[in-house]
């Protein structure tokens, strides 16, 4: 039996709309994409085809899709520009659904709305210089204003920034004896304008891949928010940064699953062409193996990730099996674009094929939305506790 098996109709539609839109309009463009150029194009047309909000609620202006329709779009998405599946990861998973999760009635209609309409764009303000996977360690902090709150504090490799017009900002709002992030309980999250006075974006980083996507740092000095800035209530802020990120992990899972088969994809073609020995590169019996690996690799990863979508849609626990399915799909995208790489030889190297552009985006696939050496002990602290 294939995946396809299992897969509703409506699922198997919505992967089906992705990939010919990808194959059509986003393939095309994914070297221009990769070497630093901001898709605006391709989020216009993914914000008339619902890609922007898919998983929000018709009544806000999405498409009220499951998480497996969620997955398998960011699947696609992935296989055919790493850049841009970046940029519909943060809208999908990291700012439309917790405000979705948490959000006020006029918050959803202000500010989710556009938002899924793709009238807007979105990140997700957490990490910092010196805090990373301890999110409960930051160092932003919210006080009261007069009308609200003030806030001030610096974030960093925040994705999608630059073009952003909102920002999710955590900060510590609980200052127990001065010292911000004191507890679990000290955090919560606010709504912003990127345009506010006191919000300012930084340059963009230079990264290793996923050039088309920006990473900045941001830093807030004396923002000044209304009271109904809060998202979800005061001191909520880490709760929804551990949902928001364990659902995140899905996505990157799937992520890593598109790299992983776009270099597998490429790889097939090129080794049907290349001829070594007097025969196709194919025909070698250790590329053979090589390939039969990855093929196998890529499967276990997207059942995994499909399982963890399958839990979350049915609102069962699914933090430590995201968790796993990340770790593995992350790994798995690393191992599989190397060989890649490896069996297109000297031409691996070279940016005129795509399987370098997979091997250098797979690399951060370990690394954002919970490094992988944090989410071995949350999983272990699953089976153990």
């Amino acid at each position: 039996m294939a995946i396809d098996d299992f897969l509703t109709e409506e699922q198997t539609m919505v992967r089906g709309m992705v990939r010919d839109f990808c194959e059509k309009e986003v393939t095309p463009r994914a070297a221009e994409t990769d070497a630093g150029r901001f898709p605006a194009e391709l989020v216009r047309r993914m914000s008339e085809l619902g890609l922007l909000g898919m998983a929000v609620p018709a009544e806000y202006g999405g498409g009220g899709v499951d998480a497996v329709s969620l997955a398998l779009a960011m699947e696609e998405m992935s296989a055919a520009c790493p850049s841009l599946s970046v940029i519909f990861a943060v809208q999908n998973t990291l700012v439309c659904a917790p405000i979705n999760d948490y959000g006020t009635k006029a918050q959803k209609k202000d500010i989710l709305g556009p938002l899924a309409r793709g009238e807007k764009l979105g990140c997700f303000g957490l990490t910092e210089p010196v805090t990373g996977s301890d999110a409960a360690a930051l160092k932003t902090r919210a006080e009261t204003g007069a009308d609200g709150w003030i806030i001030n504090g610096e974030k960093r490799f925040i994705s999608v920034s630059q073009e952003a017009d909102i920002c999710l900002i955590f900060a510590a709002t609980d200052l127990t004896a001065g010292q911000p992030g004191s507890g679990h309980k000290s955090i919560s999250v606010f709504i912003a304008e990127t345009g506010s006075p006191g919000f300012e974006v930084g340059p963009s980083e230079e990264k290793m891949g996923l050039g088309g996507s920006s990473a900045c740092s941001i830093r807030c000095e004396l923002l000044d928010l209304p009271a109904s800035a809060l998202l979800g209530n005061e001191g909520q802020g880490l709760e929804i940064a551990m949902v928001t990120l364990d659902a995140g992990r899905i996505e990157v899972a799937a992520q890593a699953a598109g790299f992983a088969r776009a270099a597998l994809e490429a790889t097939v073609d090129y080794a049907r062409e290349r001829e070594t020995f007097g025969k196709p590169l194919s025909r070698h019996q250790p590329v053979q193996w090589k390939i039969a690996d990855m093929a196998t690799e890529i499967e276990a990863a997207r059942l995994l990730y499909l399982k963890a979508a399958r839990l979350k849609e049915a609102s069962f626990p699914f933090s430590a099996e995201a968790a796993i399915a990340k770790v593995f799909a992350s790994d798995m995208a690393q191992r599989v674009t190397s060989e890649a790489v490896q069996i297109h030889g000297g031409n691996g190297y070279m940016k005129a094929y795509p399987v370098e552009r997979y091997y250098r985006a797979a690399k951060v696939t370990q690394i954002y939305e919970g490094a992988n050496e944090i989410l071995l002990q949350l999983i272990a602290k699953h089976l153990i506790d």
